[in-house]
């Protein structure tokens, strides 16, 4: 095999640029000397040998009358051709082979420039490409280097940055230490004409989420059974996840965590034992509450002001620093969670609050330990209780959260009432108003 051959071979095997870019990148270096020389490359053929072996640059010519021989970049007397071949005539063409050997040295550095220039760029877009591809994922890396704390990762085919900022404040790494992260955003190196700028991250809440999809296939198998709707987190101490199933059957806490807490456990280990809880995801927003001040255990959460979106949630004296968490942290965490404004009280801190009745009375559907059904409730005398009704008992809690008790009141609700009651899905109206017309006949006022 020749040199051209190997070294055609070795750009395509170690740089990773295909054969494709690296003929046509030779192809333009002879044109560029070409050019440079004589003025122009229209005119100018390159020929590769099938097996790679050698290349032949040549130069298109117009056989023409020696009385009208004006441009020897262009043309050739017909004098001058026949010695080429015998058979030519004025109007052919012929391609003259050009030996690069007669380049002047400024022509072939000016070729040579081209080609380096060309062969970085084409290096730069294919690695911009393949990575840009690798953005919202989870890359492997080894620890290269440390800058004023900023970790330069080794990707293989490049460089990646982890920043200060980007790594979790518990976690320590040394020159040679395997390292995961999440590609947070890939853009070219305005430093380098060669170089691409990777920014990696430890601490996005999406890595979080890759590193669950990686440890439960249930969330993205083809058909998946559960699904992770939101995602909080202070890197290094704690991570609140909140899941639901997507089947009827399905566990979507228990599925998170595994069979003797396997998966969790693995997932924590990748974050240097990061606390994570695995929350139960819930429609309505002061169930969604409660699940989420776990490990703690709540009595009772009552809405102190709905248009706010400000809660209180009751806790037990032997919850109360477990519910709001070391420094704040777990019920911060809460907040992000559910968006909502919640405070922790004990229940003889919340009789002290300045609480007014009607707020009182609005929570008394979502009690966790035995939630009462409303009562005292006084309906007409032709009006029908949602109660009398083969309603699931959790859907009428929720429409008594909105002060709606009977058939009536449900019926008269309007599309604007109901785009009100964030608690209640489109799918749950629909389902309370077929059993409404399965079970009541309704008759409009004339």
């Amino acid at each position: 095999m020749s040199e051209l051959s190997d070294a055609i071979k070795s750009m395509v095997e170690e740089k990773g640029i295909s054969q494709e870019l690296v003929l046509d990148t030779i192809k333009q270096t002879l044109l560029a000397t070409y050019r440079r020389k004589f003025g122009t490359d229209e005119n100018a053929v390159v020929t590769f040998a099938e097996d790679l072996s050698s290349v032949e640059l040549a130069s298109r010519k117009v056989v023409v009358d020696e009385d009208n021989y004006y441009d020897e970049v262009t043309e050739i007397p017909l004098d001058e051709a026949q010695e080429l071949s015998e058979e030519a005539e004025i109007g052919d063409e012929l391609l003259i082979p050009i030996d690069p050997k007669s380049f002047d040295r400024i022509s072939v550095q000016t070729g040579k420039q081209r080609a380096q220039s060309a062969i970085r760029e084409i290096q730069k877009d294919e690695l911009l490409q393949e990575f840009r591809g690798k953005v919202g994922e989870i890359i492997n890396g080894y620890v290269q280097g440390d800058k004023d704390g900023d970790l330069i990762i080794d990707l293989g085919k490049t460089q990646g940055y982890l920043p200060r900022k980007n790594q979790s404040p518990k976690e320590f790494y040394t020159k040679g230490d395997k390292i995961r992260c999440y590609v947070e955003s890939v853009r070219p190196d305005e430093r380098s004409d060669k170089n691409i700028r990777v920014l990696l991250s430890r601490v996005h809440e999406d890595f979080v989420r890759k590193l669950f999809e990686i440890y439960v296939p249930e969330l993205v198998a083809k058909d998946p059974s559960i699904e992770i709707m939101k995602i909080v987190r202070e890197a290094g101490y704690r991570t609140k996840v909140a899941v639901a199933p997507r089947k009827v059957d399905a566990d979507a806490v228990g599925t998170c965590v595994g069979l003797k807490g396997n998966r969790i456990q693995a997932i924590m280990k990748e974050l240097d034992d990061e606390r994570i809880d695995v929350i139960k995801w819930d429609p309505n927003p002061l169930e969604y509450i409660a699940n989420a001040l776990s490990p703690a255990k709540v009595l009772q959460v009552y809405v102190i002001d709905q248009a706010r979106k400000e809660a209180v949630a009751i806790v037990d004296e032997s919850q109360l620093s477990l519910a709001i968490g070391k420094q704040g942290l777990n019920v911060r965490l809460v907040n992000r969670l559910c968006d909502w404004v919640v405070n922790v009280k004990t229940q003889e801190q919340f009789a002290e609050m300045d609480v007014s009745r009607e707020a009182r009375a609005a929570a008394d559907s979502v009690f966790l330990e035995e939630q009462p059904e409303a009562q005292g409730v006084e309906l007409g005398d032709d009006e029908m209780a949602l109660t009398d009704l083969p309603i699931d008992k959790k859907l009428i809690e929720k429409l008594n959260f909105y002060d709606v008790y009977s058939v009536e009141e449900f019926i008269n609700l309007t599309e604007e009432d109901f785009a009100n009651m964030p608690n209640l899905s489109a799918e749950e109206v629909e389902k309370i108003t077929e059993i409404i017309k399965e079970n009541v006949d309704i008759i409009e006022d004339e």
